[in-house]
């Protein structure tokens, strides 16, 4: 059925679980996923409900999804992005839990009713881990998603097996929470997987086998990786500005304490006494470094308090 655009209402009836799936111009692949996620849950005692979010496709996704009763129709007029179309379904959903698929045939959407019992027993967010990278230009994709990963893990100090995995399972009343931070690019996934890990919500990974994708990719490794890495210092600010700013202030001061120690007091293998004044690089290092911190620490309280 097509609907609009409109989030659910308090008067619409709560289900267990909404399955999303963001779709631009996915007419190969995705009736089979459809019909997949429907024999997945028919096997479960869940209440449930499929809504396709057609980003804007220029195919037959939209007729295809039509084409099914049981699914949910939601349109964008025109591609806003993945991002947005999440967003989109999410507003929209009546489910306690938002389930999120690619309708490309890439996840094994069989795994479903175990992510759903991953929720039941105490997760906030359940993450579909992927053992292998199948995607389009793998050259460029691992090296840049193995780094962005690493950020990811220092700036939440959490183990995060997959950051961007596109099949996951989340509370959605804690979604919500973070909507206005959340892109309308490729970056959703890895901007909410890193929210909640710094709010300490409960997040686990399944294990799954990941596919070839059928049909074409709309991932720009070059643009996506920079919005990735962007995104993840952007909303780490947001719950853990000292993360970013600590680093800093400790390098200037410690290169500036270093420089005055071997090039201001120790000169050409002796000591100089009396101690010399710092000299304008020294001091040019040491100010930053304060910088830094007090901005740092400012921007903590302001976050802390903002919580409260």
């Amino acid at each position: 059925m097509s609907t609009t655009l409109e989030p659910a209402t308090d008067a619409a009836p709560e289900l267990d679980l909404s399955i999303i799936l963001p779709t631009y111009n996915e007419e190969a692949a995705l009736g089979d996923d459809l019909d997949d996620i429907r024999r997945a849950m028919e096997t479960t005692a869940y209440r449930y409900e499929v809504i396709v979010v057609d980003d804007g496709s220029r195919d037959r996704s939209a007729e295809i999804a039509r084409a099914r009763p049981w699914v949910r129709l939601l349109q964008h007029p025109y591609n806003r992005g993945n991002g947005a179309a999440r967003t989109t379904g999410v507003q929209a959903a009546h489910g306690r839990v938002v389930m999120f698929t690619d309708a490309d045939r890439t996840y094994p959407n069989d795994r479903m009713p175990e992510m759903m019992a991953m929720m039941d027993a105490g997760a906030d967010m359940v993450i579909g881990a992927r053992k292998v990278e199948a995607g389009t230009m793998r050259f460029l994709r691992l090296p840049a998603k193995f780094l962005i990963r690493k950020l990811a893990e220092y700036m939440t100090g959490s183990r995060i097996p997959d950051l961007n995995s596109g099949l996951r399972a989340q509370d959605r009343q804690k979604t919500l929470r973070f909507l206005s931070i959340l892109p309308t690019t490729h970056s959703w996934v890895s901007t909410i997987t890193i929210a909640f890990l710094a709010a300490a919500y409960p997040v686990r990974y399944l294990p799954i086998d990941y596919f070839p994708r059928v049909g074409r990719s709309t991932f720009h490794p070059i643009r996506d990786s920079y919005n990735y890495l962007s995104l993840i210092v952007r909303t780490v600010m947001y719950f853990n500005p000292l993360k970013v700013f600590l680093p800093f202030s400790l390098a200037l001061l410690s290169g500036g304490m270093l420089k005055y120690a071997a090039m201001d007091i120790w000169l050409n293998g002796q000591l100089v006494w009396p101690v010399p004044p710092m000299r304008s690089m020294t001091l040019v290092l040491l100010f930053f470094g304060l910088q830094f911190l007090v901005v740092g620490l400012l921007a903590d309280l302001i976050v802390k308090r903002t919580r409260l």
